[in-house]
């Protein structure tokens, strides 16, 4: 539906607000590019100048990337998840790690209390989307699948704060993941979450807590961890 037309930078702030609407619903998800200028103009029925306004602030915040000859991708679902992308970009991988394991074994602790029988079904959807996606030897589309499911998780521990602060770190993770990968699915590396899904549904929590923190450690030379197997 066309937007109203008040002045100037009211409508600018509109667009940017619709464009941000979108991302955060996940309409356009992280990784995704968005619909091109003349599509955004004819959709929301505003001027080119202002579109291409509001995709420059956006993209000023962390949200867009504008790709010359390519187009402009998603690349964060909030301006602090953008902020958290560039504050930690280059950080020690197990740093990165450690973080996760913290933070995913506690949801998963909450989660095996507090799951509904949705959020079962939802856990089992999503699983099952991220074994067919590791069959797949889509590397994109695992690291997605994966991503997905352990939010899931966040989410299902119904802690507000949990939740936004993982959403919020969730392509930083997406990142660590990726790199950790090199690009490819290794058979050696793989490790099945049913357990995880198994022990939420159980209603036990110390097993839960367990199994998600098992998570691939780039340990390097004076670490002073001993190397962990990768697991994803």
């Amino acid at each position: 539906m066309p937007l109203s037309h008040p002045r100037r930078s009211a409508l600018s702030e509109q667009v940017i607000a619709a464009l941000r609407a979108q991302i955060a619903s996940g309409e356009w998800p992280v990784g995704s590019r968005i619909p091109t200028e003349p599509e955004l103009v004819e959709q929301l029925g505003v001027a080119r100048n202002t579109v291409r306004e509001a995709v420059r602030a956006l993209a000023h915040n962390g949200l867009l990337d504008i790709r010359q000859g390519s187009g402009t991708y998603v690349v964060a679902a909030s301006e602090l998840a953008g902020v958290m992308q560039r504050r930690f970009a280059g950080t020690d991988p197990l740093h990165v790690a450690e973080m996760r394991a913290a933070l995913e074994s506690s949801a998963a602790r909450l989660a095996a209390e507090r799951r509904t029988e949705r959020e079962l079904r939802q856990l089992d959807a999503l699983l099952t989307r991220r074994e067919r996606a590791w069959e797949s030897g889509d590397t994109e589309a695992f690291v997605t699948a994966d991503a997905s499911l352990h939010m899931a998780v966040v989410a299902a521990a119904h802690n507000e704060v949990m939740t936004a602060v993982y959403a919020d770190l969730l392509e930083v993770l997406r990142s660590a993941l990726r790199e950790d990968m090199g690009g490819r699915l290794r058979e050696e590396r793989y490790l099945d979450h049913t357990g995880l899904v198994d022990a939420i549904r159980a209603g036990d929590a110390e097993t839960a807590a367990a199994e998600a923190a098992r998570y691939p450690f780039s340990c390097r030379p004076g670490s002073g961890m001993p190397p962990t197997p990768a697991a994803y």
